[in-house]
């Protein structure tokens, strides 16, 4: 969640550039923000963007506003299928706005449950991607994970440095962590605080894969897997999310019954019929 920015190097930073990503034809949203910035690639794709560039998109409350905001709209709006999140090249998310919380007390921050709305992104029912570049350290890390996948390139660094400020992860780091790489890595980089590489993340199944072009390699999946259905899509998700809770035999009988659910929508009616007949399904989300 929080990270010392100041502490990356000067040299580390001139490698890799701190504007946002363009990506070409793309048309911005209706609603304009100060610290998001929101566009559409293409109709049923949302690309969300991180644009604090000054402070390495660092995560404070009015941005998580914006940002919960932007993802609600997004997931209410029947043309989008899926979400793409990500920052700007140099930075993901280098961490928590650290200036906003460092002389707050204890009475504030429990009594009125601080960084609870930093995971409201897990309530999304459309599927997220994070696209990181650069640094996902603190709160970026734990932002990237609350993400239903994970793209990274090759300059992506994740961490949780949370313990080298005498506190720990507060949005979900230590939680997520274990389930993404299990206990021992987890308790590593809660307790060193250290930075794993892509490639090292990749190794530890915590990310999907590494990509050169990792926002537009993320919009082309998702546009993928906009073209579903979006109740199966929805559905898919749900029952991927169930397994983090549920014991293996409850999770084969929600995986089961939701599956014996889709078939009273007119989508799966058009997916296997369109199969038997060698063509290309044409889903109407219903």
């Amino acid at each position: 969640m929080f990270s010392r920015v100041f502490q990356i190097t000067t040299a580390a930073l001139k490698t890799t550039s701190s504007k946002p990503f363009i990506l070409r034809n793309i048309r911005p949203m209706s609603t304009q923000y100060e610290h998001i910035l929101t566009t559409r690639p293409n109709p049923s794709v949302a690309l969300i963007t991180l644009n604090r560039p000054k402070a390495l998109n660092a995560l404070s409350t009015p941005l998580f506003l914006e940002l919960n905001k932007a993802l609600f709209e997004a997931d209410a709006d029947q043309a989008i299928g899926a979400i793409v999140l990500t920052g700007s090249e140099k930075a993901f998310a280098a961490g928590a706005d650290i200036k906003e919380m460092k002389d707050k007390e204890f009475s504030d921050v429990y009594k009125n449950n601080f960084l609870a709305n930093w995971s409201e992104l897990s309530r999304l029912r459309k599927p997220v991607i994070a696209a990181v570049s650069g640094y996902a350290l603190g709160g970026g890390c734990e932002l990237a994970l609350m993400c239903d996948i994970i793209l990274a390139s090759p300059t992506a660094k994740f961490g949780q440095p949370e313990i080298n400020l005498g506190v720990i992860p507060g949005g979900g780091g230590s939680q997520r962590l274990v389930h993404a790489i299990g206990k021992s890595r987890a308790m590593e980089l809660v307790l060193t605080g250290r930075m794993v590489s892509a490639q090292e993340a990749e190794q530890w199944g915590m990310i999907s894969r590494i990509t050169d072009n990792v926002v537009e390699e993320a919009v082309k999946m998702a546009t993928d897997i906009s073209s579903k259905g979006q109740i199966a899509v929805q559905a898919g998700k749900e029952v991927v999310n169930a397994a983090y809770e549920l014991s293996l035999a409850e999770g084969l009988r929600f995986e089961r019954r939701t599956f014996h659910g889709l078939f009273a929508t007119k989508d799966q009616k058009e997916g296997m019929a369109a199969f038997a007949e060698k063509r290309k399904a044409e889903f109407t989300h219903l």
